[in-house]
């Protein structure tokens, strides 16, 4: 038999002229390694394409094997690692645009060099700023962040410089390119490893790491510290009228004339504070530290002498208390910090004026004003002149300076240190409902459909605003805008310094009774009885968003640049986003009613009404350390 034909052969690839030398493949190799031919036929090679197509015909000629020990031998050699390359500046400028701490957080596992980079405290004042966390170096809870030897005036040398309301209306990211000169400014010069140094030993980094843990707990987490059931001998008697929450205390009062102090690190109720006769409309907590503002209390700067009242006859104990046995620690001008007059805090607290406690003052229904020791639970001053009902009160920043509204038609300025009173505001006609501060000016609202700006130094009223055609029941200052509602419905924004209304929101159909305004994040947040809550902005005066967020009235309202927390009649306390008004979640469970809802970092108070109880339920949303 025929043997079958054979197969023609497979076909070869085709080789670069240059290489295709079949005499040469079939000669005996060289003497020399025949990796060094290779070289030098590809270093006598100019032109690319030619390059590549000799690098593509020894692949071909190279087994599975032979390739993947090629690609194992050229991943490595097509790493970089940019960010050790570049200098330091330029690798904390691209560092600044990650926007994600977790994603920082993955970068700092790269190596030790991106572990130093992302450790770079400037680093996390920028991730701060981007998610609107304002790094406070004074806060008392949570880990020590500050060493107990560093002076607190070293602060003030670099204090966090505040958005300039033209470029408010900015993102985040160009807010961030504005504003990075000036935070480099904040830290220290370069030190031998070429990164940015501290001055001082506070820390954004767990600053930041506590602030963002926080939002996530308020988003879908935190657990209750405690649930205090309060006793009601009389029907109405353990209504709680007024709120006051900082870092260290929650102070509430009750239409039974009690005072309740609780720890907001702890829940526990602390002590009760007795002594008014009737109910407790008002309360306001001074924080103990700070510094001493500045103003006509001064001693050398009191035109009218006002304030030269010799100290109060006071124990020992108390005048240490308020600081009077100790030197003023007198903060520079607000003109030289180039800061801002600081608005009203949404929950009633202000900047002490250096005093080594904390100080409350409440105002009642019996007509006097009381100040007291928040550590000895001893009451310091009982003050009276109001004729009527003291209806609202508060306390300027870093100052001891008290305003009271009362619905005998007059406020009256008292100094709480030493327990005198400075003068009268006179000019509303019928009873002062609520009234705000910023800086030394105080905004106050009348049942008799104005409001009035005064000059708390002086007692000069510098505006009177007309354009309600109801009582007024909310105020509200910052810089140089007044919000105002009342029983017509409507919002009001005027021009603290000329008196001009600049716009009339509208949108509710009820009384509105709840507002807060912030110009530095341009919004304005509103209350009303008909459970609606609308987000205006301060830049077009429309409306951005308008939330059913309750059944009945809004009894509470809070928010900041990433979430918005409301109480209400119909016993529920929710959480939405601020941008956009999205529900996020019920804090609690649905109760009777929400008399008031406090929050201020990671602690939260709602008190309420469960089962015919008063209850008080404080509630953490701090991370764990």
């Amino acid at each position: 038999m025929a043997s079958p034909p054979t197969p023609a052969p497979s076909p070869q690839p085709t080789f670069s002229p240059f290489y295709s030398n079949s005499s040469t493949r079939n000669t005996t190799p060289p003497l020399y390694h025949p990796g060094n031919l290779h070289r030098s036929e590809f270093s006598t090679l100019a032109c690319p394409v030619s390059r590549q197509q000799y690098l593509v015909s020894i692949l071909h000629d190279c087994s599975p094997a032979e390739l993947r020990f090629i690609s194992q031998t050229i991943t490595p050699m097509l790493k970089r690692d940019f960010l050790t390359e570049l200098p330091s500046e330029l690798s904390l400028h691209i560092l600044a645009f990650v926007d994600h701490p977790r994603t920082l957080a993955r970068a700092s596992q790269v190596s030790k060099r991106w572990h130093d980079l992302v450790s770079d405290d400037w680093l996390w004042k920028v991730l701060c700023d981007m998610y609107s966390f304002r790094a406070d170096p004074e806060d008392k809870s949570g880990p020590k962040l500050l060493e107990d030897d560093q002076p607190r005036d070293e602060l003030d040398k670099f204090p966090s410089h505040p958005i300039d309301p033209a470029f408010q209306w900015l993102t985040a990211r160009e807010r961030l390119k504005l504003q990075e000169h000036a935070s480099v400014s904040h830290w220290g010069p370069y030190s031998s490893d070429g990164l940015l140094q501290p001055r001082t030993q506070f820390s954004h980094q767990e600053y930041f790491r506590r602030a963002y843990g926080t939002m996530l707990n308020l988003k879908k987490g935190g657990h209750l510290l405690r649930s205090h059931r309060m006793p009601t001998p009389t029907p109405g008697s353990g209504v709680i009228t007024s709120v006051a929450l900082d870092t260290e205390w929650i102070v509430i009062g009750l239409a039974n004339s009690k005072i309740h102090v609780f720890s907001a690190i702890t829940g526990v109720l602390s002590r009760t504070l007795t002594g008014h006769e009737l109910g407790v409309w008002a309360v306001h907590l001074v924080c103990r530290g700070g510094y001493w503002g500045r103003g006509d209390t001064d001693e050398d700067e009191s035109p009218d002498n006002s304030d030269r009242s010799p100290d109060p006859v006071v124990p020992a104990a108390l005048k240490t208390a308020l600081g009077l046995d100790r030197p003023r620690r007198t903060r520079r001008p607000t003109s030289v910090q180039g800061d801002h007059p600081k608005s009203s805090d949404v929950c009633c607290t202000s900047d002490g004026w250096g005093q080594p406690n904390s100080i409350i003052i409440s105002a009642s229904c019996d007509k006097t004003l009381r100040v007291w020791d928040v550590k000895s639970g001893h009451c310091v001053y009982v003050l009276r002149g109001h004729t009527a009902t003291v209806r609202c009160a508060r306390v300027l920043h870093n100052r001891p300076i008290a305003v009271t509204g009362s619905r005998d038609s007059t406020l009256r300025v008292w100094n709480i240190q030493k327990g005198t009173m400075l003068r009268v505001l006179c000019g509303h006609t019928k009873s002062v409902r609520c009234l705000d501060i910023c800086g030394n000016k105080v905004v106050s609202g009348s049942y008799d459909t104005t409001c009035r700006i005064w000059d708390v130094d002086t007692g000069e009223c510098l505006q009177v605003l007309r354009g309600h055609r109801d009582q007024i029941y909310s105020v509200a200052i910052d810089r140089d805008l007044v919000a105002s509602g009342g029983m017509d419905t409507t919002v009001r924004l005027w021009d603290a310094n000329t008196g001009n209304c600049i716009a009339q929101l509208a949108g509710h159909t009820a009384l509105v009774c709840q507002l807060q305004l912030s110009s530095t994040a341009g919004l304005l947040a509103t209350g009303g009885s008909d459970g609606r809550v609308i987000m205006f902005s301060l830049r077009s005066f429309s409306a951005l968003q308008r939330i059913a967020a309750h059944d009945s009235s809004v009894t509470s309202l809070q928010f900041d640049a990433n979430l918005l927390i409301t109480g209400g009649n119909d016993g529920r306390v929710r959480v939405f986003e601020t941008q956009g008004g999205g529900y996020v979640r019920d804090l609690s469970e649905r109760c009777e009613s929400v008399w008031k809802c406090a929050y201020k970092k990671g602690t939260c108070a709602i008190m309420c009404k469960r089962n015919g109880k008063t209850v008080m339920e404080i509630w953490t949303f701090k991370p764990k350390e």
